[in-house]
């Protein structure tokens, strides 16, 4: 258990911009809710044509059908839609190709990781490599001289870059064998000249740059030591993230918003490349506490996510009121470019979403950095392999761990400050998940963004109250100050009520981000209990829907996370109903003699923990339930099933699995024999 760390399988957590889960498999299915299926024939037939108009008419097609239509997009895949497009990026006509890019972008972004997947496969990479250097090339040309520059300069250095360089940053997330690919392409050069150019660029072109650099420094140590390396691109970076940048073009607003989202990112690039080496002045930077938080923490506190889904509801509404005009143009003209004014702010609301959840990506990462000490390990031991990597961590670790210094320190002071502008992000709105009822949601983009905030805003709050939790688990400390319990309960019934509003229904198509939600947020509440262990009272509704959750959950991992907060709760003192209940429930979990275990490997060794913890002090009112139930006779009996089952442990496969059996069958044994060493 602990916190949430950055999965190496997929690089960062990037859902699908318009999702597709809630379509049963199968090319039938998605045919069945498209509305469009009628228009994909004609669009394969003139992506071959011998007419360029033609080719680039099917180009813009192709992305105007699959906006927000994710069955129209499995329709396309099933035509071989991606292996087309790819072709048309060796077109000989210039603007075809550019089209044909522009509409490859739009796939990766809307179909994510599969789709991405697929254009490795199909050799993306190839035709890609050879657009960089005429890039490069035209953009040099383009900022020494732009009157001198070939016609095609501004269409290449705004349109195709931004084209190709989105491709690329989604190509990278896609896998660890697919950034190897990309790494090849020697893309940290490239990409710093956008941004030492930003003033004179597209702040949208600018912002993909920083997009693509922010994914290749995620743990990818050759692009992480060529920037970290240079001092003129760690300057640059620091200038970006101190000072914003200049705004190139119309629209205040929306270049404002952009300037936000380039600083996050470039403050997050510094964070992976993060400690710079000396001589350069930045060595001396905290990079954490100098840079990235205070850019970070105006971004998460800013806006009312729940303004922003209501804003939507209204646009949309605005939307079914306009007829669709297109519908009465010419059958062979691809729909234009011209957007209303309701899909502009649509597109700047879910921009601003995208660069709330980004923040608190970064964020989530900084919080995993602080010392851990895992639930599991009695005494808090860290294993070898969990030392943190820099003596700056260390020193952070002291200072969370020193609860005598009468100082407030300042590494303690930053976890709750950042609570608080975290638990409104947590709270769903009538947009945050697909309805219940099935299909789509009414504006996927924004769907997919508010979860996202929502999951990452809770892998946030994960993170740091794990990192609070450390001193209690390590001390065996328990908390004192009723000014304490106000800030637990208050957190407590913060991450209830959102989950109330979730609701329990989350096994259905298309509720994956639901269950997430749950599952993590599961966890949170193992960390709360952990920091005012005894200090929450129990509530027998929360009781029973983690009961609930453990019985209908097949994850192991979340049944630990269940019984963990079970037995925070069980600690109440006076609630000795409570207490009855948690721990009829934990000793149902417990093997019997001469029958199998039922209860999975890690849950019933936490179970058995929690039981040994919870019983621990016989001077506690609840221990009326351990006599009165004669608990001591139930787990002799239980004794020799555990002992059997931590041996069947494979010592050389689950090497920690095991150790940690061994320690908890040991504990079990003393623990009887101390209770049954009692007078009473």
């Amino acid at each position: 258990m602990g916190k949430s760390q950055k999965k190496k399988q997929m690089r960062r957590h990037n859902p699908v911009r318009v999702p597709d889960s809630h379509i049963p498999h199968g090319l039938d299915s998605a045919s069945a809710s498209s509305s469009k299926k009628e228009a994909i024939l004609p669009i394969i037939q003139k992506l071959e044509s011998v007419d360029s108009a033609e080719r680039k008419w099917a180009c813009v097609a192709v992305s105007n059908l699959i906006q927000n239509d994710p069955s129209t997009r499995r329709l396309l895949q099933g035509k071989n839609i991606v292996g087309s497009l790819i072709t048309r990026l060796s077109d000989s006509e210039e603007e075809v190709l550019v089209e044909a890019a522009g509409a490859l972008r739009n796939l990766c972004i809307d179909g994510g990781y599969d789709i991405c997947g697929e254009m490795y496969n199909k050799n993306i990479i190839a035709p890609l490599k050879t657009f960089v250097p005429k890039i490069s090339s035209t953009l040099s040309q383009y900022l020494e001289s732009p009157k001198d520059a070939p016609e095609n300069a501004r269409k290449v250095v705004y349109e195709l870059a931004d084209n190709v360089i989105t491709i690329l940053w989604c190509l990278s997330e896609t896998s660890n064998k697919a950034l190897t690919t990309v790494n090849q392409i020697s893309l940290v050069p490239f990409l710093m000249s956008f941004l030492a150019a930003r003033d004179k660029l597209p702040l949208s072109t600018v912002t993909s740059a920083a997009q693509c650099l922010y994914v290749l420094t995620d743990d990818n140590p050759p692009a992480t030591n060529e920037v970290r390396n240079d001092v003129a691109y760690t300057s640059c970076l620091l200038e970006i993230v101190q000072s914003g940048a200049s705004i190139n073009g119309k629209g205040k607003e929306v270049a404002d918003e952009r300037i936000v989202t380039l600083r996050v990112l470039c403050s997050g690039v510094l964070r992976h490349v993060a400690p710079l080496p000396p001589p350069s002045i930045m060595a001396t930077l905290e990079i954490d506490r100098d840079v990235v938080i205070p850019t970070l923490q105006p971004v998460i506190s800013s806006g009312s996510i729940a303004e922003a889904s209501g804003r939507v509801v209204e646009l949309l509404q605005q939307q079914e009121s306009i007829p669709e005009l297109e519908k009465l143009s010419l059958k062979n003209t691809p729909k234009s470019d011209h957007k209303s004014p309701a899909e502009l702010e649509l597109e700047q609301i879910e921009n601003r979403l995208r660069t709330t959840q980004l923040a608190l990506e970064v964020l989530t990462n900084v919080c995993a950095t602080l010392p851990e000490t895992e639930p599991l390990e009695d005494d808090g031991e860290q294993q070898e392999d969990e030392v943190m990597e820099d003596q700056d961590d260390l020193d952070l670790e002291d200072e969370v761990m020193d609860s005598s210094d009468d100082k407030p320190s300042p590494s303690r002071k930053l976890l709750p400050d950042l609570v608080a502008p975290l638990l409104p992000l947590i709270q769903p709105t009538p947009l945050s998940f697909p309805p219940l009822t099935g299909g789509a949601s009414p504006h996927p983009p924004t769907t997919s963004a508010l979860s996202s905030i929502h999951i990452c805003a809770m892998e946030c709050l994960n993170n740091i109250f794990w990192s609070l939790a450390a001193p209690a688990l390590s001390r065996n400390q328990r908390p004192s100050a009723d000014a304490d319990r106000e800030g637990g309960v208050k957190v407590w019934d913060s991450i209830w009520h959102a989950l109330s509003t979730v609701g329990v229904e989350f096994n259905g198509l298309g509720q994956e981000r639901r269950r997430e939600f749950w599952y993590l947020s599961v966890g949170v509440l193992w960390g709360v209990g952990i920091v005012w262990k005894g200090l929450l009272v129990p509530n027998d509704e929360q009781i029973r829907v983690l009961i609930g959750l453990y019985e209908s959950t097949p994850d192991p991992a979340v049944k630990v996370k269940c019984i963990g907060t079970l037995e925070c709760l069980a600690h109440h003192p006076e609630s000795i109903d409570a207490n009855r209940v948690i721990s009829t429930f934990f000793l149902s979990l417990l093997p019997r003699a001469n029958q199998s275990a039922v209860t999975p490997v890690e849950p019933l060794l936490q179970t058995v923990s929690a039981l040994i913890d919870v019983y621990s002090d016989e001077m506690l009112p609840y221990d009326t339930n351990f006599r009165q139930g004669n608990y001591a006779e139930i787990l002799a009996a239980s004794a020799e099933p555990v002992r059997k089952l931590v041996r069947s442990i494979d010592r050389k496969k689950e090497r920690e699995l095991r150790r940690r059996g061994e320690e908890v069958r040991d504990n079990l044994i003393a623990f009887i024999e101390y209770r049954r060493s009692l007078s009473f």
